[in-house]
């Protein structure tokens, strides 16, 4: 099988200029379905996007895949500052670009999303009614109750502590202070959040596919606290929901997507696959590159 056309792309976002590839499928006549997708939190695209992207348009769906703003090749200030509002919206740019290209089939886009944008699908998808499908890996769904479950209660008083500093120097003309998405802190176990991130932001970085700043804006952390999708799944409906959820997550709590699962009405599906976070982008890619091509194949 012939591999598809993949080529460089970028479009306008409210100002910004975000940027990625298209890829088509080969050997089909178009008007061809198409599925948008972005990375999560602070990845670039070429962190296993492009293998789902040969997955989808192999199966004779176009793919629009792009960095995120203020990271990768997309543009925008300040640099390595994640806006999950924005983000959102930014699915909705995508759209709207991807709808007037030639040989793109306007009435059948879905959107994926992973991790931090497995809820801003969600979110987008309540929203936008020109999504007609919707794919939701390991998603991140709500800011404060994750915070309850993973973090100590003597953490989160010292994350309001950081904030309430950094909204003073913000509003004082301060630079934006830069901190670590991740480290390999040895003193922490070896199956914790940020050692299996970690683990996996240099699986990519090491073998030369992607470039990656271990870094973002504390304001990150602020505009995290404004995530919310739950409030959202049970008016997807009746878009079809495939969501894709992790065994053993304590970083995307499996506990929280399960129950944003049971207030989704239908259709949806659910695939769960055994292990942490980051399984289904690697040892399980084949089970969830494989779910999500045959739920947008299905509905699209």
């Amino acid at each position: 099988m012939r591999a598809p056309e993949r080529t460089d792309i970028e479009f306008d976002a409210d100002g910004v200029t975000l940027r990625g590839w298209l890829y088509r499928p080969s050997g089909r006549p178009p008007p061809y379905p198409a599925v948008v997708m972005a990375h999560g939190f602070s990845a670039v695209k070429e962190m296993g996007l492009d293998d789902y992207a040969v997955v989808f348009a192999r199966a004779g769906l176009a793919v629009l895949v792009y960095d995120n703003r203020n990271l990768g090749a997309s543009g925008g200030e300040p640099r390595q500052e994640i806006d999950p509002i924005a983000q959102r919206r930014d699915y909705g740019h995508a759209i709207s670009w991807l709808e007037r290209q030639d040989g793109i089939d306007a009435t059948r886009i879905g959107v994926w999303g992973t991790s931090y944008t497995g809820g801003l699908v969600i979110i987008a998808a309540a929203l936008d009614r020109r999504i007609k499908c919707v794919v939701s890996q390991v998603p991140y769904l709500d800011a404060l109750a994750t915070l309850d479950l993973v973090t100590p209660l003597e953490g989160v008083k010292s994350l309001h502590r950081m904030l309430e500093r950094e909204r003073r120097a913000l509003a004082a003309g301060q630079a934006p202070t830069l901190v670590a998405v991740c480290s390999d802190d040895p003193d922490k176990p070896a199956h914790s959040a940020t050692r299996l991130s970690h683990a996996y932001f240099q699986h990519f970085i090491a073998s030369g596919r992607a470039k990656w700043r271990n870094e973002i804006t504390l304001r990150s952390l602020d505009h995290r606290l404004d995530y919310d999708a739950v409030r959202y799944i049970a008016r997807v409906a009746p878009t079809p929901l495939l969501m894709i959820v992790a065994e053993d997550d304590d970083i995307t709590p499996t506990a929280i997507a399960l129950d944003a699962y049971a207030r989704a009405r239908e259709p949806k599906r659910l695939v769960r696959i055994a292990g942490h976070h980051y399984r289904p982008y690697l040892e399980a890619f084949a089970d969830s590159s494989r779910a999500a091509c045959a739920w947008f194949v299905e509905h699209l």
